[in-house]
């Protein structure tokens, strides 16, 4: 059987993810192979997460079964049950099932569905322990030395109902490059909901977005928390996934997403991934943490937000000293719990957005998700000093019809009075969450807000006939929250799959583009900076080819947008968030 058409094969051989096989009756198997072959399967790759798109097939694509005795997992434990929990663990199974029973007989929203939201290079892969020597074509750079690492979601169970992309458990991909040469390897991140889920059999820790919507979805939060009530689970040791973020700081490589505290993750000496635990900054840290933190490249200190959905205060600020020294929590009073997934740096002020996405848990009481667009509210920014003691001295600054998931730098403009901000402006607001028939838009806008009128102005960066939907990427790093000519971004097109990436002068508006190549898609382009000059460096991004059903690690002088290296994988990496680099120096100081 070729790569191409092994993308259309359902392995019947169980791997180490514990998955149970399912079937769509419409796709016919062939019999007498050791595999089951759909024909005529609908392209996997038409999967589309979050937005009202043709619907696709969950595929769990063929995989080598990955010994457990190689595996960074620890082997789970049974859990340590009395008779009389056992008996009240199998009544809420059976509750629960028949909750999932009755949910199933509806047609889920594509958001939700995980027949599209995990299809195509969406879907989970098992573990890779670590592979060594591998195929490189072109030349890896001699400044690259060190590791290059992504995040991203990747279910350890099958969904058996509503699942929502940002709902998988976190799985880091990483590649280890050493004058040359590379090695690969992918491990879960052990979160505590890992452990126990793996522990007990079955996902039991509710999907924030997949399944907390209408009221089945408050059922299933009562049956949760009585299960913590029954010493079934333990919620006080965090429910978060780990599976969006990735920062180095204070010698530590920190997953996040921003549901729980972070949790520190080694890279050990021959480029193997191992989790050490929940991170708290030594007990500083009492509540959880957006995944993107900034870190000043001038003072080396790291900067926070952390929100809440259901009490006030519904945002805190925080800042941490370069050797991990965490300040007093600042409050930034809200009127209603809000999404603040990203905010963004100057040299003085931290911009905090106030947009138009909400939480709104009485939604799911009349059927709907929690999570909804406000169209009464009016988005704006909010710009404090970064060493304020208090919120009290924060300037809000409306910016009327704006939604940015991602903010790309922040800098100020003294002789103006003004702070720009670079993002990516996106239509409908609220598409990634809720279906939409809208046609989803990502423009990267210039948004410059006057601090002495209390004014704003927004602007596309691209002319109309350049116009492309940007979402994903990054500025140099030593020059964030200064100002910035470059922007290095994902091509998010056909949406919300990515063919390539773009580099754009933010004053010109000028666009050069960088395409993957022929049925090859992407993610996230991490610039890894070379010499003091802002362009100087390369682009690392994972890369995945639908046609051969196989992934590499692409390497691009940012200057020129050449292809120096190809580094071939010997696993699949699915598509995923956000990334970074480590480099050998600072591995050799790792915590």
């Amino acid at each position: 059987m070729d790569a191409a058409s092994s993308a259309y094969t359902y392995s019947s051989t169980t791997n180490f993810i514990n998955h149970k096989h399912t079937f769509t009756p419409s796709l016919t198997p062939k019999l007498g192979s050791s595999s089951i072959s759909y024909r005529k399967t609908p392209n996997p790759e038409r999967a589309h997460c979050a937005i009202n798109q043709t619907h696709s097939i969950l595929l769990y694509p063929k995989q080598t079964p990955i010994n457990p005795l190689s595996s960074s997992c620890s082997q789970p434990a049974q859990p340590k049950w009395n008779l009389l929990q056992k008996m009240v663990a199998i009544a809420f199974d059976a509750v629960e099932n028949s909750i999932t029973s009755l949910e199933n007989k509806k047609q889920l929203p594509k958001t939700v569905d995980p027949n599209v939201q995990l299809a195509g290079n969406f879907s989970p892969v098992p573990e890779q322990p670590v592979t060594h020597s591998l195929p490189v074509t072109g030349k890896i750079p001699d400044h690259i030395q060190g590791v290059y690492l992504r995040n991203g979601a990747n279910p350890f169970f099958e969904p058996t109902s509503g699942h929502h992309l940002f709902d998988g458990d976190g799985m880091i991909y990483a590649v280890k490059l050493v004058n040359g040469s590379a090695s690969y390897a992918s491990r879960f991140t052990e979160t505590q909901r890992l452990v126990q889920e793996r522990s007990i059999g079955k996902p039991v820790f509710p999907k924030a977005i997949g399944e907390l919507h209408g009221r089945w979805g408050i059922v299933k939060l009562i049956l949760f928390y009585a299960r913590g009530l029954c010493g079934l689970v333990d919620c006080s040791r965090g429910i978060g996934v780990a599976n969006a973020g990735l920062v180095y700081f204070n010698n530590r490589l920190l997953a996040m997403s921003e549901d729980d505290l972070p949790y520190h993750v080694r890279v050990t000496e021959d480029g193997d991934l191992k989790t050490v635990g929940r991170y708290d900054f030594n007990d500083q840290l009492q509540g959880t943490m957006i995944a993107h933190p900034k870190q000043d490249p001038v003072s080396g200190e790291m900067f926070g937000l952390s929100y809440d959905v259901v009490k006030k205060p519904y945002l805190k600020y925080f800042r941490f000293s370069p050797d991990g020294r965490k300040s007093d929590d600042v409050i930034i009073n809200l009127e209603k719990p809000t999404m603040v997934h990203d905010f963004a740096i100057t040299e003085n002020f931290v911009v905090v957005p106030d947009h138009q996405v909400v939480f709104k848990l009485s939604e799911m009481v009349t059927g709907g998700s929690p999570v909804v667009y406000d169209k009464e509210k009016v988005s704006r920014f909010g710009v404090l000093n970064k060493y304020d003691p208090d919120g009290s001295g924060i300037k809000w600054v409306e910016v009327p019809g704006c939604f940015c998931f991602h903010l790309w730098n922040a800098w100020e403009v003294p002789e103006s009075d003004e702070v720009v901000v670079i993002g990516s402006c996106m239509t409908p607001a609220d598409a990634i969450f809720n279906e939409s028939n809208q046609e989803l838009k990502s423009v990267l806008s210039e948004i410059r807000l006057n601090l002495k009128t209390g004014k704003s102005t927004r602007r596309a960066i691209l002319s109309p006939e350049n116009d492309v939907n940007l979402e994903a990427g990054m500025v140099n790093k030593n020059l964030l929250g200064r100002k910035t000519k470059y922007a290095y971004l994902a091509v998010a097109e056909p949406w919300p799959k990515v063919s390539g990436f773009a580099r754009v002068d933010l004053f010109t508006g000028e666009i050069s583009k960088f395409m993957y190549g022929e049925s090859k898609y992407g993610g996230e382009p991490l610039f890894v900076p070379g010499s003091n000059n802002e362009d100087d460096g390369h682009i690392l991004a994972f890369v995945h080819d639908k046609n051969a059903w196989k992934s590499e690690l692409q390497i691009v002088n940012a200057k020129t947008l050449e292809l120096e290296a190809t580094v071939k994988l010997p696993a699949r990496v699915p598509y995923g968030f956000h990334g970074t680099f480590i480099t050998a120096d600072e591995l050799a100081k790792q915590a």
